[in-house]
């Protein structure tokens, strides 16, 4: 990976999975990396779940980054607000944005209808997934385009082929994911005057803390999991999408992506990035080819 030292980024949802996978790839390459959240060390959100943004700060400084951990609720724009004003008073600059912020995997019920769903539930889910991402993008943007180069990173599950095809039950679920595909295509033209580059990222199937509590499983054995759902065998880690981030903010060709709704695995046959263990998942290829296409668990060639 190239070097990223001297590079102002911000991690908006860096608390755990994805995020703090970003996080630590973004340290690792040498950038001060802000990381937002809402659970602190003294205060828990309604995830009720036990990481802090403290510790994925620590992460990064122990990969030889500098993390700074700051808690922000994302949908209240007066701390949104606060947090770019902080970061232009203490670096006059941002040079990295990620929009991972989510929050939404305990509000999903299942595979119901739209007039089966909670209603509750399902509004909240979009104003997590979708209200968040514009408010940052509001305050954050204007910080970012003082200098030519910067990077935004709209952060989604699903390619905007894979989603275009497939139906993500529930509908706030599916309105939520291809959303910020299009926010990101959005951004894509307002950012090109600037030079500035958007686009969309998506992880694999993800090890993420909730992904493998729910199967009960630690990093260390996660393919105990396979027993219970054979096409885990696919699954990453929230670092190789954090790898992903880190190369694309090490390309000085990055605006050659603008707009494009891209992948950990695609661009890991870019990049020539690995996961830690050394491998390369090629996540949406083989849900398609494989899973979707009713084939048994079998992940070879696929990473």
């Amino acid at each position: 990976m190239k070097s990223l030292k001297g590079q102002i980024a911000l991690v908006a949802g860096g608390t755990r999975g994805a995020g703090r996978g970003i996080a630590m790839e973004l340290g690792a390459a040498g950038a001060t990396v802000y990381i937002t959240g809402r659970t602190t060390r003294h205060e828990i959100s309604e995830y009720g779940r036990p990481e802090t943004i403290e510790e994925t700060a620590e992460l990064v400084n122990q990969l030889g980054g500098q993390g700074i951990a700051v808690q922000v609720d994302h949908l209240i724009h007066e701390e949104v607000q606060t947090l770019i004003e902080r970061i232009e008073k203490e670096h006059g600059r941002l040079d990295i944005l990620v929009n991972d912020i989510w929050g939404g995997e305990y509000l999903v019920d299942g595979n119901t209808r739209v007039w089966e769903h909670s209603l509750k539930k399902g509004l909240r889910m979009l104003r997590l997934a979708i209200d968040t991402h514009l408010i940052t993008n509001h305050y954050a943007l204007p910080l970012l385009i003082k200098n030519e180069g910067g990077l935004v990173i709209e952060m989604t599950d699903g390619t905007k082929e894979y989603n275009s095809e497939n139906y993500r039950f529930p509908m706030f679920y599916d309105l939520a994911k291809s959303s910020v595909i299009r926010i990101a295509e959005g951004l894509a033209h307002e950012l090109k005057q600037h030079n500035c580059t958007a686009v969309s990222l998506t992880p694999g199937w993800m090890r993420s803390e909730i992904m493998l509590d729910h199967y009960g499983v630690k990093e260390e054995n996660w393919r105990d999991a396979t027993e219970e759902e054979p096409h885990f065998v696919i699954s990453e880690t929230p670092r190789y999408v954090g790898r992903a981030v880190a190369a694309l903010a090490g390309d000085h060709e990055v605006s050659r992506w603008n707009g494009q709704s891209l992948s950990s695995g695609k661009l890991a046959q870019v990049y020539g990035f690995t996961d830690i263990d050394g491998s390369q998942p090629d996540c949406w290829r083989y849900v398609v080819e494989v899973q979707d296409a009713g084939k048994p668990a079998n992940a070879t060639g696929y990473r």
